[in-house]
């Protein structure tokens, strides 16, 4: 009896949307940056506060890449309807560094070498890569609108910080009512990616390379915070 021959793809299915692509690719790397020690270890409350300022130190770093990108990017036709000034998050890190740290909190910071590598391709994207900059983003907020959420349970359970108040407020979305809905819409935005399947490959990578940058960070945060033995 003769095998029967493999069905041909059906050239009229749906193509799996872009977001879902873009998230199952990038999974193991995601899964990698979420296991890390430091952060297990974080959430765990297993750390002192000293390693939380630490940690939202190197996000401002990061979101400073992010958000003060050149102007022309929010007119930019594959950048720009994800600059949404409701996701910003540099002021609101400012105040938590500023409750964390005092007034002088910005005397002596200084970035770990992973921060600004991180922060610098951060930077690079924004300028000269709008789909690079897409991958940055997409990682980074969503994030924010998600297991950030933990990590701010976590913080207020953890070291006394009030609910959704100073030391916290970088996971409080104040502008966004409905975080499921911004998710959806945000998703739809990235199925609808004005660019070709090689552009939408090249994203896929960058995503990759943005959890494995943010793992590096990981890494040198629990080398300054190792757990007592």
């Amino acid at each position: 009896m003769e095998a029967s021959s493999p069905t041909p793809p059906d050239p009229s299915a749906p193509a799996t949307p872009f977001s879902a692509v873009i998230r199952t690719a990038s999974h193991e790397q995601h899964t990698e940056a979420e296991n890390s020690s430091f952060m297990s270890d974080l959430l765990g409350g297993r750390l002192g506060v000293d390693a939380y300022r630490r940690y939202t130190e190197q996000l401002w770093f990061v979101y400073r890449a992010l958000e003060d990108a050149p102007g022309p990017l929010s007119d930019d036709p594959v950048a720009g309807p994800f600059v949404r000034p409701e996701l910003a998050r540099t002021a609101a890190l400012e105040r938590d560094l500023a409750h964390l740290g005092g007034p002088s909190w910005r005397t002596g910071l200084e970035p770990l070498a992973a921060t600004s590598a991180y922060a610098d391709r951060v930077a690079a994207c924004a300028r000269d890569w709008p789909g690079g900059f897409v991958a940055h983003h997409y990682t980074r907020y969503l994030g924010d609108l998600s297991g950030g959420q933990i990590i701010r349970g976590t913080a207020e359970k953890t070291w006394g910080f009030a609910r959704k108040g100073d030391g916290v407020r970088f996971y409080v979305f104040e502008d966004i009512a409905n975080p499921a809905a911004f998710k959806r819409e945000y998703r739809a935005l990235l199925d609808a990616l004005p660019v070709d399947d090689l552009e939408k490959q090249r994203v896929v990578d960058e995503c990759k390379r943005a959890f494995r940058l943010n793992s590096a960070v990981f890494r040198e945060l629990g080398e300054q915070f190792p757990l007592s033995a």
